[in-house]
Order: C-alpha cells, then sequence, then structure tokens
C-alpha cells in the first residue's frame, strides 16, 4: 500500500489514497466539494520503493477533496498578574478543514 507524508499549516501527515485527515485551513476561499493540490510532499513511498525529499520532492503531489469547513472548540486564553488587578480573557476558535486523499502523484 503506498503512502505519503505531506506538509500543511505547519505539520505533517501521513496519508493514503482514501484517508480523511483535518488539518489547519489552507489559505484561499476554498468550498465544500472543491480540489485541492499539495505540492509539499516530504516522503513518498509505492510499497517497494521510497523516496525522501529534502525538503520536498520536486514534480510530486496529493490530490484532495474538501469534504467540511469549520471550526474547532472554543480555547480560553487567560492572561493575569498578580498584585496588580490584571486580566484579560481572550477566546479563540481554530478554523480547519476537513480533506479526502484522493491520489498520490
Amino acid at each position: 500500500m503506498s503512502f505519503a507524508v505531506i506538509q500543511t499549516g505547519g505539520k505533517q501527515y501521513r496519508v493514503s489514497t482514501g484517508d480523511e485527515i483535518a488539518v489547519e485551513k489552507i489559505k484561499g476561499d476554498y468550498k465544500v466539494g472543491d480540489k485541492v493540490t499539495i505540492d509539499s510532499v516530504v516522503l513518498k513511498d509505492d510499497g517497494k520503493d521510497t523516496t525522501l525529499g529534502a525538503p520536498f520532492i520536486s514534480g510530486s503531489k496529493v490530490e484532495a477533496t474538501i469534504t467540511e469547513n469549520g471550526k474547532l472548540d472554543k480555547v480560553m486564553v487567560v492572561r493575569y498578574r498578580a498584585k496588580s488587578r490584571y486580566h484579560k480573557r481572550n477566546g479563540h476558535r481554530q478554523p480547519y478543514m476537513t480533506l479526502k486523499i484522493d491520489s498520490i502523484n
């Protein structure tokens, strides 16, 4: 079974054809059902031959379809300094995309 290691959003993911992965939102105006091409392939294995990039494999790409857009659960960020009546609270919801891997080239 072939697989690849891709890099997106500052993280690396091991993917095979048919996998679904949740990644940080990719820049651009993408909707559910759109095709996305990821060119930053770090490693590729086809079962008998392994190719390693330095840092990426030139000419190699992974094609995926967006199946979901959304936001993760809220993370509360609190800043506090003792004895100075200083406290701030802020919330953050990280946007993400779910990708279904179509092909590894």
